[in-house]
């Protein structure tokens, strides 16, 4: 039960785009991530962007503005905030959230779910998507070891999402609100507790998602787990499916984790999708992050057309399509499964018209 498709993609449901593409054409994102802040209240064990050193940045609130009415007008579909620090250490991020509907952009938020008090679930829950906690245990010393965090920050969370779900329902919001679980040696044996924890507070799904090394990151702890030893954990998890719940537990991208192979070598996703950090840089990749290559601009110095359309992002699309080994990628990067559809588009079997 994965309606969300968080196990797969959903590019193909923009055809016209990818058309677009296929053609040579410039086009504009569907989806990014963007952080609003650079800090974080946490120091998780597994943390893949522990090298950006969690800088006390913020984006600023009347420029970012700007450019996300900007981002309407140009085409981006989606936001989501998250990145490399706690989005909600940002003081103005529901007034960010709220003015990213405002300007025709659907917002999603991932966090850790300590800041996200009432009086922030009141401002925002008519605004987005969905929201999605990242709690990597079902009791407050797993979670507190693997968070590197008060103990306390554990009920903080289910406090605050259990009144999420209360606001939700009292005012109708559509919005969807869920949990993942990063899966360590650590947390494996709260996977189950923790599935009965999120629906019995109201959650609508818990992911339970395998590890992955950043290679940039300065963590490699657990570089080497594997995951095949856990998968009798996914038919215990399907007892907890409702029709209001579900466990999405991620065996398509686990099993891709230990079997360390892709389909292409080439990557083809840069151009339907960007990352914006909390100093305003635009990436090609969150993989690199810090990497002058993958630096198209900065939104304190131009404008978002300028920098897609500019000589730095074409000069890096270049050197991605004729020297970067993706073999060499992460793991399950964000635009795996996308860079697989990709691939088979442009690398056709024989005898497609046999549908």
């Amino acid at each position: 039960m994965d309606k969300y498709s968080i196990d797969s993609h959903k590019l193909i449901y923009h055809p016209s785009r990818v058309s677009e593409w296929s053609e040579g054409k410039i086009i504009y994102p569907i989806y990014m991530e963007v952080s609003p802040a650079g800090a974080c209240n946490h120091r998780c064990l597994y943390c893949g962007l522990d090298f950006m050193d969690y800088e006390p940045r913020c984006l600023d609130t009347g420029l970012f503005k700007e450019r996300l009415s900007e981002l309407g007008k140009l085409g981006l579909k989606s936001i989501m905030y998250a990145g490399e620090g706690e989005p909600f250490l940002h003081c103005d991020m529901a007034e960010i959230v709220n003015y990213t509907k405002e300007s025709g952009i659907d917002a999603a938020v991932t966090t850790n779910g300590v800041l996200f008090k009432g009086e922030i679930a009141d401002r925002i829950l008519g605004s987005i998507e969905w929201l999605k906690v990242s709690i990597n245990g079902a009791a407050c010393d797993t979670y507190a070891k693997i968070h590197r965090c008060d103990a306390a920050d554990f009920n903080r969370v289910i406090e605050n999402m259990s009144y999420a779900v209360k606001t939700r329902k009292e005012n109708n919001y559509s919005c969807t609100l869920g949990m993942q679980l990063l899966l360590l040696p650590e947390n494996c044996h709260e996977a189950v507790p923790l599935a009965k924890l999120a629906r019995d507070i109201g959650m609508d799904y818990l992911v339970i998602k395998p590890y992955s090394q950043h290679p940039q990151s300065k963590t490699t702890k657990y570089s080497s787990v594997k995951y095949n030893d856990y998968e009798h954990l996914a038919g215990e998890l399907e007892n907890f499916n409702t029709n209001e719940f579900n466990v999405v537990f991620r065996v398509h991208t686990m099993k891709k984790w230990d079997e360390g192979k892709r389909n292409y070598n080439r990557c083809l996703a840069l151009p339907f999708w960007s990352y914006i950090d909390a100093g305003g840089n635009v990436w090609g990749c969150s993989v690199y992050l810090s990497d002058e290559r993958f630096l198209y601009g900065n939104i304190y110095e131009q404008s978002f057309r300028q920098i897609w359309e500019g000589e730095k992002r074409l000069k890096s699309l270049r050197w991605v399509e004729e020297e970067l080994d993706a073999s060499r990628c992460r793991v399950n990067c964000r635009m795996d499964e996308v860079n697989r559809y990709l691939w088979s588009l442009k690398n056709t079997p024989e005898h497609v018209n046999f549908i």
